[in-house]
């Protein structure tokens, strides 16, 4: 007979990188059930000098690791836009966030916005509203707590839990209608 290992707990760090709002999301995960720890925005607009924010979303990231001791960093990638001196600038403050995470050792792990959505809502041209209030109904936090761009930090959390550690699914459902009759509470 074999015994049971307790799962492995781990704390999953995810960061939406922008170059004036950096949003992010912590959560821990102990089985099948995340449980939100923290989610904040790093908020960039004072500074003009896009150097200094760098090196602040860097220092804040680094604050937030040392807090929350993450065992993985989620982060979103800069998408393919018209304007290349913005996607240069979010590819900048990713790898600021990334650079803090590396400094501590943690793996890093980068999911498409698209992706992202897809996870939390199950469209991938889902509006941050959506994502939001999908994360708010799984992860059981007040809409005073909610602002998209930490919910989009957050969002690429929950997006590496589900795709690393999906929870195991204890009922089987042949389609949405049984999935549906199985679960009459789910459903708002």
């Amino acid at each position: 007979m074999a015994l049971k290992t307790k799962p492995r707990e781990r704390i999953i760090l995810g960061i939406d990188p922008g170059s004036n709002i950096t949003g992010y999301g912590i959560i821990r995960v102990s089985g099948n059930s995340p449980v939100l720890l923290g989610i904040g925005l790093i908020d960039l607009s004072r500074s003009g000098d896009h150097y200094i924010k760098l090196k602040q979303i860097f220092d804040r990231t680094l604050a937030i690791i040392d807090e929350y001791h993450p065992d993985e960093l989620a982060i979103e990638a800069p998408f393919y836009g018209k304007n290349v001196q913005s996607m240069l600038k979010l590819g900048r403050a990713q790898g600021a966030a990334i650079a803090a995470a590396l400094t501590r050792s943690i793996p890093i792990f980068e999911y498409a916005p698209r992706k992202i959505k897809m996870s939390i809502t199950g469209q991938g041209a889902a509006s941050k509203e959506q994502v939001a209030a999908m994360l708010m109904n799984i992860l059981k936090f007040r809409k005073s707590e909610m602002k998209l761009d930490a919910t989009d930090g957050l969002a690429a959390a929950l997006c590496h839990y589900f795709q690393t550690g999906s929870p195991v699914s204890e009922k089987a459902y042949t389609g949405w209608k049984d999935f549906l009759k199985k679960n009459p509470g789910r459903v708002r």
